[in-house]
């Protein structure tokens, strides 16, 4: 792999949105799969959720073009194994994602890093949350 990570390659997959009952979502991977990473909009909570596959306890590390971030990860109980951090809708990590130029990384202790990239689907999740 390259020394700089804007150089690694993506992580294979798509994103998709979608609106429900509780707000949006945004969610990366291959289809016809679960999620490798989701970033949801939790209106009634006035939160947003960065989620990733795995049971790793460990915080998930942000890293764009203009930030890197470590954010407390813990696992979400459901049938399938993910972890996720909360931050608020205004938090700036979330522009940083949105804007990064081309692709953000996200790492965590004992899980496979993720390349992920910037695309508009992000921004669509994040802007529903700041309404």
């Amino acid at each position: 792999m390259a020394d700089d990570w804007r150089d690694w390659p993506y992580t294979p997959g798509d994103w998709v949105y979608r609106q429900d009952a509780r707000g949006s979502i945004a969610l990366f991977g291959v289809p016809g799969a679960d999620a490798q990473f989701t970033i949801r909009c939790d209106r009634q909570a006035g939160a947003i959720y960065l989620s990733r596959a795995g049971a790793a306890n460990a915080p998930l590390q942000v890293r764009t073009s203009t930030l890197l971030r470590s954010l407390a990860a813990q696992p979400t109980g459901g049938t399938s194994s993910y972890v996720a951090a909360v931050v608020t809708p205004r938090d700036t990590v979330l522009d940083a994602i949105a804007f990064s130029r081309g692709r953000f990384v996200v790492q965590q202790a004992g899980a496979t890093t993720l390349v992920l990239p910037s695309w508009a689907e992000i921004g669509r999740v994040v802007e529903d949350c700041r309404r």
